[in-house]
């Protein structure tokens, strides 16, 4: 596997290849990860408890102009360890991210004489103009679409997390083999036994509505939405709290919208919450989970609200349509603000319901499994090894 993105990087892309990785060494099969080398730092270190083995090699990256998370690996170092990559026989190259990654896994594939599989993480065309502002947005989608068509064209395989970002990428011309595959979670792992009051720690009271959001503090993420619509919920209901648990690049912009709104009484921020616990806390305590991005690919957060049995109220567009069921404790909310606030309160004023929602929750999460995903993916895998060689020449 290849990746522009790793931890202590926190985002999807390193949850799901995280989540790819335990699976396959918990099977017996070897997994090389090339990733960047991050700064040391205290924000780094406290961000993910994860410790490198040999088995991931991280590649000397510089910072990335106008993205101060992002690492870009150096090229060549990358392609220089194709000599001990030799020494490991690589069956497969997992290539995760269309930027260094992508041209310094084609070229290391190509020198093994193996098979080369692709995922599409990430919905450049809607995602690329909250960082690059002063480019007209039609361009950007232009480019986006033009890059991962040539890149997606060039692998034998990709893997995409759900279907309409299958059918997107069909409309940009790409005709390479396409398998839907999510990733998983892990239940015996996420699902932990109650550790604090999650409500007692933020002094919320037990009788207010606890809305929750969990994920990168980004503009992609559309958190304005949910700032937005939150005055609508409390005109009903103005004891509710909206929690909002991540960091990012645009922590000031919330704080600053939130002040312009005058919410700051019923709006939490909570930071990274550490994933061995206190965030399956904060999930527990919720009473709904509310999610409006417009980018995502899949939306593994609202497969973590259900597993813990937290109804979900959210926008059912791209990757989180094949997530939301509404037999399995989702709402789809229409986009409009007051629409969502009014579904919101409608849940909120009916425990019947939530607690209806909260049951088909946890029973639908299960369908989302790490190990069945993880399966799915070395069926791929393993046609594609299984092929003639000579192709991959």
């Amino acid at each position: 596997m290849i990746s522009d993105v790793y931890f202590p990087r926190i985002n999807g892309v390193s949850t799901s290849i995280d989540s790819f990785r335990n699976e396959l060494m918990a099977l017996g099969h070897r997994v090389t990860l090339i990733c960047p080398e991050y700064p040391e730092s205290r924000t780094l270190n406290r961000a993910h408890d994860h410790t490198d083995d040999e088995s991931v090699l991280r590649i000397p990256a510089r910072a990335v102009l106008f993205d101060p998370e992002d690492r870009m690996m150096r090229f060549n170092i990358a392609c220089g360890l194709i000599p001990l990559l030799r020494t490991r026989a690589i069956d497969l190259v997992h290539i995760h991210t269309p930027f260094v990654a992508h041209y310094a896994g084609m070229k290391i594939a190509r020198a093994l004489g193996v098979p080369i599989v692709e995922s599409y993480h990430t919905f450049f065309e809607e995602y690329l103009y909250n960082y690059i502002r002063w480019v007209p947005k039609s361009w950007l989608k232009s480019a986006a679409r033009f890059f991962s068509r040539s890149q997606c064209n060039e692998v034998d395989a990709l893997i995409v997390p759900s279907s309409p970002m299958r059918d997107a990428l069909q409309t940009y011309g790409v005709v390479t083999p396409m398998h839907i595959i999510p990733t998983g979670l892990n239940f015996k792992q996420f699902c932990t036994p109650k550790q604090s009051d999650f409500r007692a720690e933020l002094t919320i009271t037990p009788d207010q509505p606890l809305l929750l959001f969990v994920g990168r503090v980004a503009l992609e993420k559309n958190i304005d939405f949910l700032l937005t619509m939150l005055p609508f919920v409390l005109a009903k209901n103005p004891n509710a709290i909206l929690v909002i648990a991540g960091e990012g690049p645009a922590e000031r912009h919330v704080r600053h919208r939130v002040d312009a709104l005058g919410i700051r009484a019923s709006v939490k921020c909570v930071g990274y919450m550490r994933r061995d616990g206190a965030l399956q806390d904060a999930y527990r305590a919720a009473d709904l989970f509310v999610f409006a991005s417009r980018t995502e690919t899949q939306g593994l957060v609202l497969v973590e609200a259900l597993a813990l049995g937290t109804p979900v109220v959210a926008l059912g567009i791209m990757g989180t349509l094949d997530v939301l069921d509404p037999q399995g404790g989702c709402v789809i909310a229409l986009e409009e603000p007051r629409a969502f606030a009014e579904t919101v309160n409608q849940l909120i004023n009916d425990p019947t319901r939530q607690q209806q929602l909260a049951e088909n929750a946890v029973r639908y999460a299960q369908s989302w499994s790490a190990a069945q995903k993880t399966q799915q993916l070395l069926i791929e895998y393993t046609q594609l090894i299984g092929e003639s060689p000579q192709q991959y020449g």
